[in-house]
């Protein structure tokens, strides 16, 4: 039998939440945003309705809604039976848009349907942010130029446009192969929902422009004085440097040494095991000595990780601390111009120094690319190629021993 259940995207939020539909028949799961949002403190979590109470005086209304939305589906996945359709996640989606009838099949405007897709979606808000700053620009070029967003205009011509219009903002160059490549995620939607047959954006010349990020990563040797640093007397920023090796040893993302708590770890104390956050896949990761000698010392319970922003102050401190002052330069391509600049290497040092340092360093000690790439959860190796950051010196240093130059 079918079943209709109603959850809530964030059930904690302190804010109004989307409310999604989950329906299931035949042992599959379809979500389906209703486009409702609702306070959780206003949710009855069991009756998966409003709460009948005088502080959410249209709880009826509301709860009606819903009702409507249950019986709709239903009926839905029923006519679709009795015409011996092949039932589908995504078809049962398109026949429940008709059915309320949509704006998806109205709008032919690029900005406003991408705009429908950020609101009504589960993807994360860190996504939604970007994608939503890319609305924001096409509906400023939209403006400035006077130009019609219909999805039938995005062709070549729009794309040369909307470049300099970029370029003449100031943007870096990856900067806007993300906005390119957020417009072909916001097209292929339109394609898929069949509201146009436009597709020039996957001419070839319509292509998300880049270039390969300098980057730095810390040796082994930069880390280790890092590690050394007496901060017995400053406990907090101790914290903080741990938590960064931690993370130059293991690979993973700031948004997971976050999250990261003991029962990650095996009894043995030889491997952590977690689920990332960004890819929702399962990694393991050997322990190297340094690793367990800090969470030796946090009883095996790894400290809690600041701010993003506080975090990166905090290291460049500590690097600055540990003398990691190398000479760096580093070339980007902002607002359509090379511009090369100098920087002292503990200025540049991030979270994510971290995890490109424990890719970089794997390497170098020829650890498995296959095997590290199962870490990172690079997919290709050309991409795990262009992450790691190598210079011509470590290079020919990596090659020395090898049997060939023998």
């Amino acid at each position: 039998m079918p079943s209709t259940t109603f959850i809530l995207k964030e059930p904690k939020s302190i804010e109004n939440t989307l409310i999604f539909l989950i329906f299931r028949f035949n042992g599959v799961k379809v979500k389906y945003s209703t486009g409702q949002k609702i306070n959780p403190k206003f949710w009855n979590l069991e009756k998966q309705r409003a709460k009948e109470t005088r502080q959410f005086a249209e709880y009826l209304e509301f709860n009606s809604l819903l009702n409507k939305l249950e019986t709709d589906i239903n009926n839905t996945y029923r006519k679709l039976l009795n015409d011996n359709v092949s039932l589908t996640p995504e078809l049962l989606k398109q026949s429940l848009d008709k059915v309320l009838d949509k704006d998806t099949g109205k709008t032919k405007d690029l900005a406003s349907f991408a705009q429908y897709i950020v609101d009504t979606s589960d993807r994360k808000r860190s996504t939604k942010k970007q994608l939503g700053q890319s609305i924001r620009l096409l509906n400023e070029f939209k403006n400035a130029k006077n130009k019609s967003l219909h999805f039938n205009s995005i062709d070549l011509d729009f794309y040369d446009e909307f470049i300099d219009f970029l370029i003449n903002k100031n943007y870096a160059k990856n900067t806007i192969g993300t906005f390119i490549k957020n417009i072909k995620v916001f097209m292929n939607e339109a394609v898929d929902r069949k509201l146009t047959a436009n597709l020039t954006y996957r001419n070839r010349r319509f292509r998300a422009v880049e270039e390969i990020s300098e980057s730095i990563y810390l040796t082994e040797l930069e880390i280790a004085k890092i590690y050394q640093v007496d901060l017995s007397k400053d406990k907090r920023l101790e914290k903080i440097r741990d938590l960064f090796v931690i993370g130059c040893y293991t690979g993973l993302r700031f948004s997971d040494l976050s999250k990261l708590r003991n029962e990650n770890i095996n009894e043995a104390g030889t491997q952590i095991k977690i689920r990332t956050q960004k890819t929702d896949e399962v990694v393991i990761i050997p322990i190297k000595q340094c690793v367990k000698e800090i969470l030796s010392k946090y009883n095996w319970i790894p400290p809690r990780a600041i701010s993003h922003q506080k975090m990166n102050e905090y290291l460049k401190d500590l690097g600055e601390t540990a003398e990691i002052n190398e000479a760096v330069l580093i070339t980007a391509t902002k607002g359509g111009l090379k511009e090369t600049r100098v920087f002292q290497k503990f200025k540049l040092i991030t979270t994510h120094t971290a995890r490109r340092s424990f890719a970089t360093n794997a390497f170098l000690n020829n650890v498995p690319t296959i095997s590290i790439m199962k870490i990172t959860g690079h997919k290709t190796e050309k991409n795990f190629l262009k992450y790691i950051k190598i210079s011509q010196e470590d290079n020919a240093n990596k090659l020395v021993d090898h049997p060939f130059f023998k």
